[in-house]
């Protein structure tokens, strides 16, 4: 068996390949990053344990020399070509059909919509289709969305281990979907970014909101003070010993 894996975190491509070591199989990996990842490109170039992909450029002699596909955080879209011809498998830092597509842990935050993992089929829809496993995480009062992001690769790294020969083997029970949920996209996050200072709301909202976009060291939230300028807003949360 051949089987083609797509990811572009650095965590997951790490502990996914030790774990094939402790788990031997008879499967065959090749490994791909999206072409325009520099971090990628800086750290495993043309020739590494990785190579770059477009998969937009690739055609069915491509597809085709695969028999399964696995996308691990991949920042690119799978065509409609390769999804509704080959297996197709997305592990997504999700609890579908809750808050499909762009950062799901940020709008489970504000939303209180379930947080987790999906390991599911992949059709042509945004993080859409049968669903193989999943598990839900608990959001606790201290995290921002970089605590509770880092705890979501733990648990998909766990279900990959835990269920990688089922998948493989073809020996699980895909079940549909309960819902369509909902799906946020880019657009929706940069929407959250910029701060209403004129907004009214409670203060337990204006702290979801902050902790929902604090994510170090990226700045996400920022309102615009009076020469025009954006001023970028996080917060630090500790819980009591």
């Amino acid at each position: 068996m051949k089987v083609c894996v797509i990811t572009d975190n650095i965590y997951i491509f790490e502990n996914f390949t030790d774990l094939l070591k402790r788990k031997p199989q008879e499967a065959q990996f090749d490994f791909y990053y999206t072409s325009w990842n520099k971090a990628f490109a800086e750290k495993f170039g043309e020739d590494g344990a990785m190579k770059p992909i477009r998969l937009k450029e690739q055609g069915e002699e491509f597809f085709s020399s695969y028999d399964m596909f696995i996308s691990l955080h991949c920042k690119q879209l799978f065509p409609e070509q390769l999804v509704e011809n080959h297996l197709c498998i997305n592990v997504h830092p999700g609890y579908n059909p809750y808050n499909r597509g762009w950062f799901p842990q940020v709008f489970g935050i504000l939303n209180k919509l379930p947080i987790g993992v999906t390991i599911h089929k992949m059709d042509a829809e945004l993080d859409h289709g049968d669903i193989l496993y999943q598990q839900t995480l608990d959001l606790r009062s201290d995290d921002t969305s970089k605590d509770i992001y880092q705890r979501i690769l733990a648990l998909e790294i766990e279900l990959i281990e835990e269920h990688i020969e089922d998948i493989l083997s073809g020996n699980y029970k895909a079940l549909p979907m309960e819902s369509e949920g909902n799906i946020n996209y880019k657009s929706d996050f940069d929407k959250l970014c910029e701060l209403d200072l004129e907004k009214n709301a409670t203060y337990g909202e204006v702290i979801d909101t902050l902790r929902a976009l604090t994510f170090a060291p990226y700045e996400n939230a920022y309102f615009y003070d009076n020469d025009g300028k954006k001023v970028y807003v996080g917060i630090t949360l500790r819980k009591e010993d």
